[in-house]
């Protein structure tokens, strides 16, 4: 008899605290999910902008003495914690491709070619895709690209961006996504071509459970960081008119955007309960960028779609780099206030607001 009332006395006494941790659980994450609470039939796409870990042209000298391997030390578990990666390849991937880019002097001409290894780190970080579709894409010519589809292929990272690789699809978590890349440059699927564009991300949205698209487009540099809705200019190249673009390819069936090639971050938008980024900047670019000032600091945008592509909410982590080629998250939260009072100049009543952690929320 006074072993069952002890044991009954246990019982009820393991019962009352595990109902009170219960409840002190649960209340914590109550607290915590007004912000981040991801549900299950939700996806995380992960983009980040211009990738170019050092040149092996015009000499080895712009190469990170610790290799590839040394960019992501700090921020490479951010990007393996989502569901589909997506980031813009600035040039191409090759050994030796010849140079078909004209300089008029090599030791100062910009042109990217990667060596080929460095691909491993893209595929380690859990690249998914990657957009070929810019201005640095066929520096090396056919040759170079070949080089690039080659390794990328071999490795099981998509890409799209040329007119013979318009487009790719991947299995992911049971979905099927659809992934399409655009840019102002010979050799890659025209931003200015919005008939083209629309066909593409149509027969996406027709193919697809969830569209993702890339373009490279806009003016360069910390003077061109406002989103103008009217055609961009750099240099006399026409670059686009990057909002009226992304407002076609979202009527087109598009569910994310991420725009890149300013080389500096740009203002966000949500348009039909879908996220436009319009520069995600200078991710992990090395040797021959300049990173000052606004050029050094980008995002890493997280966007959580419904089951059927609808925008719940997002997450901006902001990099610094730094000319040594370290990488890392900015305590200083620069990329966040920048994107905040971008978004808050250049599209005022976009319905979302930004805490100054970075949590991206629909307006209520």
């Amino acid at each position: 008899m006074r072993f069952s009332i002890s044991y009954i006395f246990l019982f009820f006494t393991f019962l009352i605290f595990n109902l009170q941790a219960s409840a002190f659980l649960r209340f914590d994450r109550i607290e915590n999910e007004k912000d981040t609470v991801i549900q299950k039939d939700t996806l995380t796409i992960t983009g980040v902008g211009d990738i170019m870990m050092g040149t092996n042209f015009p000499s080895e000298k712009y190469l990170h003495p610790s290799g590839c391997k040394a960019f992501f030390n700090e921020v490479g578990d951010i990007l393996l914690n989502g569901d589909v990666l997506v980031g813009n390849l600035e040039g191409c991937l090759s050994d030796n491709a010849n140079l078909v880019k004209r300089c008029k002097d090599t030791t100062k001409c910009y042109a990217f070619r990667m060596p080929l290894a460095y691909a491993n780190c893209l595929k380690e970080k859990g690249f998914d895709f990657l957009s070929i579709a810019n201005n640095h894409s066929h520096d090396f010519g056919r040759e170079g690209i070949s080089h690039t589809k080659g390794i990328l292929d071999s490795l099981g990272i998509k890409y799209a961006g040329t007119p013979r690789n318009s487009y790719s699809l991947k299995k992911q978590n049971g979905k099927v996504i659809g992934f399409c890349a655009f840019a102002p440059n010979r050799g890659t699927v025209s931003i200015t071509d919005y008939k083209k564009a629309e066909e593409i991300v149509k027969y996406l949205e027709d193919t697809a459970d969830i569209v993702v698209v890339s373009f490279h487009g806009g003016a360069e540099g910390s003077d061109y960081r406002r989103v103008t809705k009217e055609t961009e200019y750099f240099y006399g190249e026409n670059r686009g008119n990057v909002h009226k673009f992304a407002h076609h390819v979202v009527d087109a069936g598009a569910d994310v955007v991420f725009g890149h090639g300013p080389h500096v971050t740009r203002a966000i938008e949500l348009y039909n309960n879908r996220l436009i980024c319009y520069s995600l900047g200078n991710f992990i670019t090395y040797g021959r960028f300049n990173l000052n000032g606004p050029n050094g600091i980008a995002p890493v945008i997280k966007t959580h779609l419904s089951d059927d592509g609808k925008f719940l909410f997002g997450e901006i982590i902001p990099v610094k780099q730094y000319y040594n080629g370290k990488v890392v998250i900015d305590p200083m939260k620069r990329a966040i206030k920048e994107i905040s009072e971008l978004t808050r100049l250049d599209f005022p009543n976009v319905g979302i607001t930004i805490t100054e952690n970075g949590i991206i929320r629909k307006k209520e």
